[in-house]
């Protein structure tokens, strides 16, 4: 942390008039990154400056905490695990940069407690399923936000976390990161206005079952349906009911990448649909980082 009474005496420069000089105070502030922002609602809670000091403060904190969630997801992409929980709080975070991380992280560990408790080897793929499907859609009662499907809170994980309630992306990001963490190979799928999960054949699974397609999937689970269960014919018939030719990448997993990337387009669209032009151009930014 840079000297303390200089940062205090910029802050104190934040309302002279003078664009320059604000640019110069601006840009040394940023400088300091986010161990500037408690000095900053400090200052915005105790000083009695005015509205140009205020609505400077309350820019530059956000401008700071953008540049913040930008990094931390610059990092994310950069790394090898590019572990898909960490990537939504990222996210979340750009709406919500004091969120409790930690407390995102103890409910699903206890979500895959509870699943544990109730799994064994012995279980078929199908079986495993339906206790996923018990814990998280009977005993935590998540389910699709049908009513308000466009709203961006159903991207924001922690905020779907709260409310119960997200699209099929946010609900199978949650879903398959507490089946992964329980060994099982549940992966999302990205569709064309949709998006589901594939339960691959793997870990010696065709020893229960031998009907997996070519792609390896024994079959699939839509989790703004409760978990309900299909297969790739299923899919066919979806897509051609939207008018779109069937890829490869309709019918198998996709990368963690892609799935933010799918995150943050949603929340795009949502913010779109209600004209919050600042937040769309901001969230484009982000989504780029992503290429």
């Amino acid at each position: 942390m840079k000297d303390v009474k200089s940062l205090q005496a910029l802050i104190a420069l934040i309302e002279d008039p003078d664009e320059q000089i604000f640019a110069h105070v601006r840009d040394r502030l940023l400088e300091y990154g986010p161990d500037a922002i408690q000095y900053l609602e400090t200052s915005w809670e105790e000083q009695d400056f005015g509205l140009l000091f205020q609505s400077r403060i309350e820019a530059l904190i956000h401008e700071i905490q953008f540049e913040e969630c930008k990094r931390q997801l610059s990092g994310w992409y950069a790394s090898t695990s590019k572990d898909l929980l960490k990537g939504a709080i990222i996210i979340a975070k750009y709406q919500y940069p004091g969120l409790d991380e930690k407390a995102i992280f103890d409910f699903v560990e206890r979500m895959r407690r509870d699943c544990w408790l109730e799994l064994n080897p012995n279980m078929t793929a199908f079986e495993s399923v339906g206790v996923i499907n018990k814990i998280f859609f009977g005993q935590y009662g998540f389910k699709g936000n049908a009513s308000n499907y466009n709203s961006p809170l159903n991207s924001y994980i922690n905020t779907v976390i709260e409310t119960k309630k997200g699209n099929p992306l946010s609900l199978s990001i949650l879903y398959s990161v507490v089946a992964q963490q329980l060994e099982l190979p549940i992966y999302g799928v990205n569709l064309p206005n949709h998006f589901i999960l594939a339960y691959m054949d793997d870990n010696g699974i065709s020893q229960f079952l031998s009907n997996s397609n070519e792609y390896g999937v024994l079959f699939y689970i839509n989790t703004f349906s409760k978990g309900s269960l299909f297969q790739k014919d299923d899919i066919d018939q979806f897509l051609n009911s939207i008018q779109q030719t069937p890829e490869p990448g309709h019918f198998q997993p996709c990368s963690n990448s892609d799935i933010l990337r799918r995150m943050l387009t949603n929340l795009i669209s949502s913010f779109q649909q209600v004209g919050h032009a600042e937040k769309v151009t901001e969230l484009i930014e982000l989504r780029t980082l992503l290429d």
